[in-house]
């Protein structure tokens, strides 16, 4: 009989692209997924690079601007893009495209916290909830 592989049950918001936690080689299929998020410039900044955490955190960072970017454009779309002469149908699309990003993104700031935290959690003690400290 082979051995198997233990199986963990993961979050539907983790990433498709990221090994489950304690698998084979999951840290580095987790960092080039973060790295993937940053714009390239990022890829030479060794603090990044060398601490999966730092990486993570600025994921987390970048992603919840993007929100707050998409949310603004959305916010503002029926008021500004009818004066820079954009069409009614594509300001209609463009609303759409905006509300699909934001639940994309959504997800993968879900998937960003998860990541995090089972690269904070590797090889640490479990936390213990405030209820617990007590």
């Amino acid at each position: 009989m082979l051995p198997t592989a233990p199986t963990t049950t993961l979050s539907p918001d983790w990433p498709c692209q990221v090994k489950p936690p304690g698998s084979r080689d999951w840290e580095r299929t987790a960092t080039r997924w973060l790295r993937d998020l940053l714009p390239a410039r990022y890829a030479g900044y060794s603090p990044l690079v060398r601490h999966h955490v730092l990486l993570a955190r600025h994921a987390q960072i970048q992603v919840q601007h993007e929100i707050r970017a998409v949310r603004v454009a959305l916010q503002t779309s029926r008021a500004e893009l009818p004066t820079l002469g954009v069409a009614p149908a594509v300001i209609e699309n463009t609303i759409r495209m905006y509300a699909m990003e934001l639940e994309q993104l959504g997800r993968l700031a879900r998937g960003v916290r998860l990541v995090m935290d089972a690269l904070v959690d590797d090889g640490a003690p479990p936390r213990r909830s405030p209820a617990q400290r007590r």
